[in-house]
């Protein structure tokens, strides 16, 4: 086998073929690797290998179609077919041979995330798996060139042959939808030879075990067809002719049934097992507190999909399969909008968009929208939008949790005194953790209605109504529970601070400066203050918390004996630095410096306040003070990376029992884009466009024209 693997090595790269294959191939990837990793700065190589796969289209089949046919048109195939090696070594020598060529080709573009990775992070695992999953498909396609080479003696009639399986294969998963977009045996039959959605999953940041079964097996088939077709005609001239020709049929079909079944056998594989994912945020792997959760699962749920199996999106399939196969409570059913138009109205009014999922309980249902399985941020570069995070686990687990809980968590947004809105990450954040949120004007209810879990104070600029404070009081001393934002204003907000002083808790006027540079962004009005120890802070104290225009409170400072007389205790959320100050005048003051009415810091701008029940096995009060409005919104919570959501998620998770692991946040689904300076990308250009195809080509040529002058 060797030998005759040397030999085929041999005659590539003496001749053209060879290095005209690697010219073309690198080539092409050059171009789109310039176009998207250099030009774009595109960390990941998938798409670049994606766009790369047609050419193998054309230049397989060139690379393929002597192997065999040549051979045997020259009738020096005769010569190993009466040597002393059995077929299979011939085929398998010179199978090796082209799969060296094409391997070349590969390990090179395996080297192009090495080098951008000096231009920035690099998600080496996704952009390796990309790699096997196109070398895979290389492979698969050049045993089925082998195999076409093997039937004719015309290398014409090999490469068109080729060249047109390949297509099909290339094709087949767009032809069986054009064929039938709900599937039936045909469709089924005919992507057995879909050769190309293995490799997207790949491509996806997969290393999926069931396709790496399917091209090995497809490979190794189509390599046992090979053999039989030499073994035929080895014994052409043959008395055992007829024979051997039945059972060459026999072996085909026994061939045929194995690799049918190793892949049906390799589909029963636990999700778990059959797909491993290799993406930097686990994107289709479910997360520990998931596991926790189905763990914990008691009835059965039904995940309904609003698509056809076969044209769902794939990521989310990836992720609906780890809770099926996780869970036996847990079941996934596709419904066709083509089929079943009206399937939706059994649960909601409005039409959901396509691959939009219902989660169904036995208490109630949940719609999951498409739209929000994704994160989408504006590209201010091209002003179109871009995916930024995939929220298909935090929002399935949700759903469950939903459908499966046994009441509804209500916050009420106190309205009627020009409060704020919250932003929409916030409210999606209370969306997930299945808290409800209702506005609530007291001047249109005697009190605070009874399903309150939490009210929410959200910055008023008009001051509250005596009638209000009282109703107010009244729930938070049954045990309430409040989170309370002060909005800078100069209106009096005197009776809104009365709900602050029941509690000993003085709003200081004006806001707050700080002095101390390593607690504040810029402008001494926008504070990072120091984060303290509290359950609700456990997680975002990683990072910082943004406070821009921010008021402070003060509070008694007591020891423990002292709080436990009072009932109270007082838990800094939020501190500023001991060189702030509270500026009263802000509106005419000129500069951050501190003025004759001004009062010392430090202060709480986020403050946790407890008081115990008056009663055995009565609930304590518990509110959440925050000194500016600003702190719960989108624009500032980005400016530390979303750490004041964090902050916010953690609070309401205490009126949810405090099941906090029930909520996944968005996993990201890209690494930043690269840095690189048009030097760099025009170096890149001239080596992967110009130097490596052209030297390829050109070394190629002088080989042949100097064997051509011997």
């Amino acid at each position: 086998m060797w030998a005759i693997y040397k030999r085929e090595i041999k005659s590539f790269f003496q001749s053209v073929i060879g290095w005209l294959f690697l010219a073309a191939t690198l080539g092409l990837f050059g171009l789109y690797f310039y176009v998207y990793n250099l030009a774009y700065g595109s960390p990941y190589i998938s798409n670049t290998l994606s766009a790369t796969t047609v050419i193998m289209l054309i230049t397989v089949p060139i690379l393929t179609m002597r192997v065999l046919a040549e051979e045997r048109k020259t009738k020096t195939d005769q010569l190993i077919l009466t040597a002393p090696v059995s077929v299979g070594k011939v085929v398998w020598g010179k199978y090796l041979a082209v799969a060296t060529i094409f391997t070349i080709a590969v390990a090179v573009m395996a080297i192009t995330p090495v080098f951008l990775h000096i231009f920035g992070e690099i998600p080496f695992a996704e952009c390796y798996a990309a790699v096997l999953g196109y070398w895979l498909f290389g492979m698969t396609c050049i045993a089925i060139g082998t195999f076409v080479s093997s039937i004719t003696e015309s290398q014409v009639i090999a490469a068109v042959l080729t060249f047109a399986l390949l297509f099909l294969g290339y094709m087949m998963n767009g032809i069986t939808q054009v064929i039938s977009s709900t599937g039936n045996i045909v469709t089924k039959i005919l992507n057995c030879f879909d050769l190309t959605s293995g490799m997207d999953n790949f491509f996806q940041g997969c290393i999926d075990v069931k396709s790496l079964i399917y091209y090995v097996s497809m490979s190794v088939f189509f390599l046992f067809l090979t053999s039989q077709s030499i073994q035929k005609r080895r014994w052409s001239m043959s008395t055992k002719k007829l024979k051997l020709g039945v059972f060459s049929s026999s072996m085909i079909v026994v061939a045929l049934v194995a690799v049918v079944a190793v892949n049906m056998v390799a589909t029963q594989l636990p999700e778990k097992l059959a797909s491993i994912d290799v993406t930097s945020q686990k994107l289709y792997s479910i997360t520990k507190a998931t596991e926790k959760m189905l763990d914990n699962l008691q009835e059965d749920v039904t995940i309904y999909v609003l698509a056809k199996k076969d044209s769902q999106d794939t990521n989310l399939e990836k992720t609906l399969k780890r809770y099926e196969s996780y869970s036996n409570h847990v079941t996934v059913e596709y419904k066709d909008p083509s089929v079943a138009p009206t399937f939706y109205k059994d649960y909601t009014e409005s039409s959901p968009t396509k691959n939009s999922l219902i989660v169904v309980g036995e208490k109630r249902s949940k719609v999951i929208d498409y739209n929000d399985i994704y994160q989408y941020d504006v590209d201010y570069t091209t002003y179109q939008q871009k995916v930024t995070g995939y929220d298909g686990e935090g929002q399935i687990t949700s759903a469950i949790s939903y459908v499966t809980s046994e009441d509804t968590t209500v916050m009420y947004v106190i309205t009627g005194h020009e409060e704020y809105s919250l932003s929409g990450s916030f409210t999606d954040a209370l969306e997930k953790q299945n808290i409800e949120l209702k506005t609530l004007n007291l001047l249109e209810n005697d009190s605070v209605p009874e399903d309150a879990a939490c009210l929410l104070l959200l910055g008023p600029s008009k001051d509250y109504s005596e009638d209000d404070v009282t109703k107010i009081t009244n729930y938070l001393e049954n045990g309430g529970k409040a989170i309370i934002v002060s909005n800078y204003a100069e209106e009096d907000l005197s009776n809104f601070k009365k709900i602050l002083s029941a509690y000993n808790v003085t709003l200081e006027d004006g806001l707050v400066v700080e002095n101390d540079t390593q607690h504040y962004y810029k402008n001494q009005y926008y504070l990072l203050p120091e984060i303290g120890s509290d359950a609700v802070t456990s997680k975002a104290a990683e990072g910082r918390i943004f406070t821009p225009f921010s008021q402070g409170f003060t509070y008694p400072q007591q020891t423990d004996d002292e709080a436990t007389a009072s009932g109270i205790t007082y838990t800094p959320l939020l501190t500023t630095s001991e060189n702030s100050f509270a500026k009263k005048d802000v509106t005419t003051a000129s500069d951050y410096s501190k003025g004759e009415n001004d009062v010392d810091g430090p202060f709480a701008v986020g403050l946790h306040v407890t008081k115990a029940a008056a009663e055995d096995g009565g609930e304590s009060t518990e509110l959440y003070l925050f000194g500016g409005v600003n702190i719960f919104t989108d624009d500032v919570s980005q400016q530390v990376y979303g750490n004041n959501l964090t902050l916010f998620t953690g609070i309401t998770s205490q009126f949810t029992s405090g099941e906090t692991e029930n909520v996944v946040p968005v996993k990201s689904y890209e690494v930043s884009n690269l840095t690189l300076t048009q030097s760099a990308i025009t170096i890149g250009m001239i080596i992967v466009l110009i130097l490596i195809p052209l030297g390829l080509l050109v070394t190629g040529i002088v080989i042949w024209a100097r064997r051509r002058k011997r």
